[in-house]
C-alpha cells in the first residue's frame, strides 16, 4: 500500500518491515494486523488492515513518530 501524507510518500513495498503483529486466527472477521515500517528517508509508519469487525476494517497507514515507534515495538 502507499499513501502520501504531508508531501511524504509511505509505501510499504520500498519500506523496511521493522515488526509484523498479527491479533486473531486468519479468516477471523475481529482479527487484524499491525506491521511496523521505516522509510529510506528514517520515517516510521504503522500499516494495519483486518477483518469486517476489528478495530481496522479498512486498510490503513498512519504516520508515527520515532518516540512512538519505540512505544509500539516495546508494548507488545
Amino acid at each position: 500500500m502507499k499513501k502520501i501524507i504531508c508531501k511524504v510518500e509511505y509505501d510499504t513495498e520500498t519500506s523496511e518491515l521493522i515488526e509484523k503483529r498479527s491479533f486473531g486466527a486468519f479468516g477471523d472477521p475481529a482479527g487484524y494486523e499491525e506491521s511496523l515500517y521505516k522509510t529510506e528517508g528514517g520515517k516510521f509508519f504503522l500499516y494495519t488492515f483486518g477483518g469486517e469487525a476489528s478495530i481496522y476494517a479498512k486498510e490503513a497507514i498512519k504516520r508515527m513518530s520515532a518516540d512512538k515507534a519505540q512505544e509500539w515495538l516495546e508494548n507488545k
